[in-house]
C-alpha cells in the first residue's frame, strides 16, 4: 500500500529518499500520512539511513502510529502527549547509562510526557540496544501489529540481505487505536546526523479464512491522481531548487560526479565493512557446525551408555546404567590417578630430603622421612578401599566378590600390578638409600 506523506518543517523530498533533518544542529522534521489507516492488524517495512561526521549523534528517528496526525514538537520532531505508539531509535544517551544507540517502545494514552533525561527508560514497554548509526547499508525495521501483539525486528545494515532480521523487542496486550496515522519523525540538537528515509512500506494482515479488500476499494482514483499531482509538484520544485543551485554555485557543478569514484578512506571503510560481514557469516558457520558437534556427542555418549549397560550384564527391566554410576566410575579412576600423583610427588620430597641429608646422625632427616614412608603407607590403603569399594558396588549381591568384567580403559592398572608396581619401586628406593649410605661410609675413611 502507497502513501502520500505530508512534509514537516525541515524535510526534503527527493525522488529517491525523504530527508527529514539534515545534519545541522536544532533541526526537526517529519513526514505523517495524509489518510487514516483503517487496518486492524498491520504490518510496516521502514528503510532509512542515520549518517552523521561524529562519533556519536543526536538525537534520533521515530515512528509513529497515532490515533491523530502528529505535529511538530519535542519528541523526535514530533508533539508529545499522543495516543498510540512510537518506536523511538534514539542516538543519544541523555542519562549516562551508555546504553545507546537504542531502540525504545513507548506507549501513550495522550495524557504522559516523554521522560527526555531518562531516554523514556521509565516509560518503555520494550527496548534493545543497537547501533544504527553510519552502516554500509540501509537500516530495516519490521514493525508487526497482530492480535495485540507488537514486535520489532531490526537489520543492522551490516549486510546486503534484505531479509536479514534479527529480534528486537516484543509487547504482548498492546492496545492501539483501531485506526490511525503513521508518521516518521527525527530531530537534532547539540549533536546533529542526516536521518533519510528510504521506504516506507505497510501491509495489511488479516486473519485466515477473512476476505482481503481489493486495493483499489482503499484508494479511490481521484485521490490517486491528486497524490501524483502533488508528487509531479514536489518534483518540479526539488529540480528549480536544483537548477537555483547551480547558478549560485557554477564552480561545484561537478562534484556530484566524485561520488563515482572512491576515495581511499570510503575503500578502507568499505573493506572494513566486508570484513565485518565475512565475520559475521563465518560465526554463523561455526555455530551450525558446533550444534552438529554437539548431536555427535550425544550419540557417542549414548552409545557408551549402551557398551557400559551391554558389558556389565545389567537387566533388561533397568535398560542402561545411569549417568550417576558413569560419573562415580570417571570420579573414582581420576581419584585413583591423583593418589599416584601424590605418591610420586612423596617420593620425590623423600628422595630431595636424602639427598640433603649429609650427616647420617641427622635425627630430623630419619624422622622426616619416617613420615614419608608412613604418608605413602595411608595412601596405599586408601586406594585399596576406594578400589574394593567399586568392585563391592558395581558386583551383583547374589554373586561371589569378584571383578566385573569392565571395558578396558587406557588409563587404569589392576590392583595385582599396581601393588607389584608399588613394593618394587619401594624395594628399589630403599636399596637405593642404603647404597648411598655404604658409599658415604667408605668416602669418609679417606678424610
Amino acid at each position: 500500500v502507497r502513501f502520500c506523506l505530508n512534509g514537516g518543517i525541515h524535510a526534503i523530498p527527493s525522488a529517491d529518499q525523504i530527508r527529514i533533518t539534515t545534519s545541522l544542529k536544532s533541526q526537526r522534521g517529519s513526514v505523517w500520512t495524509k489518510n487514516k489507516s483503517v487496518f486492524e492488524h498491520w504490518e510496516i517495512e521502514v528503510t532509512f539511513r542515520v549518517t552523521g561526521r561524529g562519533r556519536i549523534g543526536a538525537d534520533g528517528l521515530a515512528i509513529w502510529f497515532t490515533e491523530e496526525q502528529g505535529l511538530e514538537g519535542p519528541v523526535f520532531g514530533a508533539a508529545d502527549k499522543w495516543n498510540g505508539v512510537g518506536i523511538f531509535f534514539d542516538s543519544f544517551d541523555n542519562d549516562g547509562k551508555k546504553n545507546n544507540p537504542g531502540v525504545v517502545v513507548v506507549g501513550n494514552n495522550g495524557r504522559l510526557l516523554y521522560d527526555h533525561q531518562n531516554d523514556g527508560s521509565t516509560q518503555a514497554l520494550a527496548y534493545c540496544q543497537r547501533d544504527f548509526r553510519n552502516k554500509p547499508y540501509p537500516v530495516r525495521a519490521k514493525i508487526t501489529y497482530y492480535q495485540k501483539l507488537l514486535t520489532v525486528l531490526i537489520n543492522n545494515g551490516f549486510t546486503p540481505d534484505k531479509e536479514d532480521y534479527e529480534f528486537c523487542a516484543k509487547v504482548e496486550d498492546m492496545v492501539l487505536p483501531p485506526q490511525g496515522y503513521f508518521g516518521i519523525s527525527a530531530a537534532t540538537g547539540g549533536l546533529a546526523d542526516d536521518h533519510d528515509v528510504l521506504s516506507f512500506l505497510t501491509f495489511q494482515l488479516t486473519e485466515p479464512g477473512k476476505e482481503v479488500p481489493t486495493p483499489d476499494a482503499e484508494i479511490p482514483q481521484k485521490d490517486k491522481e491528486k497524490y501524483q499531482e502533488e508528487f509531479e509538484h514536489f518534483q518540479q520544485e526539488l529540480d528549480k531548487k536544483k537548477e537555483e543551485f547551480q547558478k549560485e554555485h557554477p564552480d561545484v557543478q561537478g562534484q556530484p560526479a566524485d561520488d563515482l569514484f572512491e576515495t581511499v578512506s570510503d575503500r578502507e571503510l568499505r573493506q572494513i565493512f566486508e570484513g565485518q560481514n565475512r565475520i559475521h557469516l563465518e560465526i554463523k558457520q561455526l555455530n551450525r557446525q558446533l550444534n552438529m558437534i554437539l548431536d555427535e556427542q550425544r550419540r557417542y555418549v549414548s552409545a557408551v551408555t549402551d557398551e557400559f549397560a551391554r558389558r556389565a550384564g545389567v537387566p533388561d527391566q533397568q535398560g542402561q546404567i545411569s549417568q550417576q554410576e558413569i560419573d562415580r566410575v570417571v570420579k573414582t579412576q581420576e581419584e585413583v590417578l591423583r593418589q599416584v600423583n601424590d605418591m610420586r610427588s612423596s617420593m620425590a620430597d623423600t628422595l630431595r630430603l636424602v639427598s640433603g641429608a649429609q650427616h647420617p646422625g641427622s635425627a630430623a632427616g630419619v624422622y622426616e622421612t619416617t613420615q614419608h614412608f608412613n604418608d605413602i603407607k595411608e595412601h596405599l590403603h586408601v586406594v585399596k578401599r576406594d578400589i574394593e569399594h567399586l568392585v563391592q558396588r558395581n558386583m551383583p549381591s547374589n554373586e561371589k566378590s569378584k571383578c566385573p568384567d569392565l571395558p578396558p580403559f587406557p588409563s587404569c592398572l589392576s590392583t595385582m600390578h599396581f601393588f607389584v608396581f608399588v613394593a618394587v619401586q619401594t624395594v628399589l628406593f630403599v636399596g637405593y638409600i642404603m647404597y648411598r649410605s655404604q658409599q658415604e661410609a667408605a668416602a669418609k675413611k679417606f678424610f
